[in-house]
């Protein structure tokens, strides 16, 4: 039996990983059991056993031949876990490369994943810069507000596409500054049915 698969995106730094683990804290209390995996992780497990990279951060500046074959992989182990249970994919959209933006689900991959739902969380590009300003745990690329913004709308172009292909909805969630449990209840009705 296929499960509900659930594709949730956004740029780095606007909280999706984190919209999206509250979100199954409270499903999970509810009985409701989705299992939440991270592409970039699936992906970096699979570049790491290669010896690409080293660090998750070098991944986008992989060239594109590499990661679409890591991309293809990735997508094959994640299409695999479906068949047990519900999955929700935390991923981004796009990948900003030093040659342009990189479909984070191309065709290969969503041929492989068949999402129900694509699921873009977003909030201003101020909002996303001062996160990352204070996040020391990653090395992010310097961007303007703007190059965000940008970013973001490449990331709901991507995900129209991606429900295209696919059948999908696309649904847009808000993850303001101080609003984060408005982000995770949206999230949680959307994951329920």
């Amino acid at each position: 039996m296929e499960h509900k698969l659930v594709v949730v995106t956004g740029v780095p730094g606007v909280g999706g990983t984190t919209i999206t683990q509250k979100a199954m804290e409270i499903l999970k209390e509810e009985n409701i059991n989705y299992k939440m995996v991270n592409f970039g992780t699936a992906m970096f497990e699979v570049a790491q056993s290669q010896n690409i990279v080293e660090d998750r951060d070098e991944m986008r500046k992989l060239d594109a031949d590499t990661q679409k074959r890591i991309q293809k992989m990735a997508g094959r182990k994640i299409a695999e876990m479906v068949k047990e249970q519900p999955i929700v994919v935390d991923t981004h959209s796009t990948v900003k490369t030093p040659k342009g933006y990189l479909a984070g689900l191309p065709k290969w991959v969503l041929d492989e994943l068949n999402p129900n739902m694509i699921v873009v969380v977003e909030t201003t590009g101020d909002e996303i810069l001062m996160r990352r300003m204070s996040d020391e745990t990653r090395k992010r690329d310097l961007e303007t507000a703007s190059d965000i913004e940008e970013h973001q709308f490449m990331n709901r172009c991507a995900a129209m596409t991606y429900g295209v292909l696919t059948g999908a909805t696309v649904k847009i969630v808000k993850n303001k500054n101080g609003l984060l449990d408005e982000g995770v209840e949206e999230l949680v009705s959307i994951l329920r049915y």
